[in-house]
């Protein structure tokens, strides 16, 4: 129950995020002359990259994409915790021996590349001068991501918790296999909320 509770809350706020973001949008729109370049418009150009001869946000496709794959992983985990099976049974190159440990393992290490992608993304953004005082676009694009950047961050730590739980005790419980479950339903939630987001800031736009 206090899961469907936190859940709920969780999507209420970024419910009120994304209504705050469009309303925002669209009174700063509205305020421009015909033919002028839009707020929007000239916050979105800074996402774009030049790569592989396509002007596309390519840098944030490619981390939501990781992003998206750490759910994927994440789910194998979930998988090998309801067999109860913690640690690889084979060598650890063959993937389909591994259990949780080296699921979470690898879903936490795309986490923080994930984060460091971002973290890349702010210092490019900075660099031309894109911070969170330069005008309200720029403000609302880092409140929304930096909001979901924190809650990544919190699914690394609940990983470093889980995985520690796993080390220290003797025998893998019911209990443990549990708060994996509830682990994974964090991050899958942590992901649906960034590719919103990643479709209505950077695809949308």
């Amino acid at each position: 129950m206090g899961t469907i509770v936190w859940l709920a809350s969780e999507l209420m706020f970024f419910a009120a995020l994304f209504a705050a973001y469009f309303s925002l949008r669209n009174v700063t729109t509205a305020m421009v002359e015909p033919g002028q370049e839009t707020m929007w418009q000239w916050g979105t150009a800074h996402f774009m990259n030049d790569w592989f001869g396509i002007r596309f946000p390519w840098l944030s496709t490619i981390n939501t994409v990781i992003l998206v794959l750490s759910s994927v992983t994440c789910q194998l985990g979930v998988f090998k915790a309801e067999r109860g099976i913690v640690g690889r049974t084979g060598s650890i190159f063959n993937v389909a021996k591994w259990g949780l440990r080296e699921w979470y393992i690898l879903t936490f290490v795309m986490g923080a590349i994930f984060i460091g992608g971002q973290s890349f993304e702010y210092a490019t953004l900075a660099s031309e001068g894109f911070i969170p005082s330069t005008n309200a676009y720029t403000s609302a694009f880092f409140i929304a991501t930096g909001f979901h950047g924190l809650h990544v961050l919190g699914g690394l730590v609940a990983f470093l918790l889980m995985l520690g739980r796993t080390y220290i005790a003797r025998r893998f419980t019911h209990e443990q296999a549990v708060h994996a479950i509830v682990t994974s339903y964090y991050w899958h939630f942590v992901d649906v909320v960034w590719i919103i987001l990643f479709f209505v800031i950077y695809i949308l736009r």
